[in-house]
């Protein structure tokens, strides 16, 4: 019949291992990878969403400027059609003459300020393209990223269902009472309930146990279950 003890110890190891494989799983270079891109293409995201903005104030208003461009030219044209059209009295002709000079004078001023508004958004739109492009480029390295995080955790998922499947076993060697003590004590010291006693140390807490302590448990029966002074933790001789 299998030790009790040792059994525990070996449902340990296997704990240990799972941990440990869980503990990879959680740290794969590709994940923090991944991470660093998708945290710069929210910033990128950010960035596009205020130049956009930006940019979304100024085309409104070089949409407007070329509305009242249309408008104050359709005007002239309209008002030079009756000019010429020879109809119109001397002084009609007059006041007409004056009011195409007058729109000829503002369609002028709002090219002006529509070539204002070009030239702010000249920089935005570079910045805009430039920005599509390196999101474009960063998307690319987190699929690559996301699909070498993937083949990664289905590796390691198969290593902790293989240890998952062993410490199954090995703990339905281990009586009840036993395993409910060990259980309870990894929970409560950060993983670890049962540990070697080497030499006249305990393999969990690495302190060195007094040595009419360690006289006392070389002596005590191979089945009793002994724990740590210093940290609680089980001692498998």
């Amino acid at each position: 019949m299998s030790d009790p003890l040792e059994q525990v110890l070996e449902v340990q190891d296997h704990d240990t291992a799972v941990d440990r494989h869980r503990h990879r799983r959680a740290t794969l270079p590709a994940r923090a990878e991944l991470a660093a891109v998708e945290a710069r293409l929210a910033e990128l995201a950010a960035q596009r969403a205020g130049v956009g903005a930006e940019r979304d104030v100024l085309g409104a208003r070089q949409a407007e400027l070329e509305s009242q461009i249309a408008a104050a030219g359709a005007r002239r044209a309209e008002i030079e059609k009756r000019m010429f059209a020879g109809q119109a009295a001397a002084r009609d002709l007059q006041a007409m003459d004056e009011e195409t000079r007058h729109l000829a004078r503002h369609v002028s001023d709002l090219e002006d300020r529509e070539l204002e508004v070009m030239e702010a958004l000249e920089p935005l739109d570079e910045q805009l393209a430039a920005n599509a492009v390196e999101a474009g480029e960063l998307e690319e390295a987190a699929a690559g990223h996301r699909r070498a995080l993937t083949e990664q955790e289905e590796v390691i998922e198969g290593e902790i269902t293989a240890e998952l499947a062993a410490r199954e076993r090995a703990a339905a060697e281990v009586p009840p009472a036993l395993l409910e003590r060990y259980e309870k004590l990894r929970a409560k010291l950060g993983g670890t309930g049962a540990a070697r006693l080497v030499g006249d140390s305990c393999g969990g807490c690495h302190l060195v146990l007094p040595s009419m302590e360690v006289d006392r448990i070389r002596k005590a029966p191979p089945d009793t279950v002994i724990t740590c002074d210093q940290c609680g933790r089980i001692l498998v001789r």
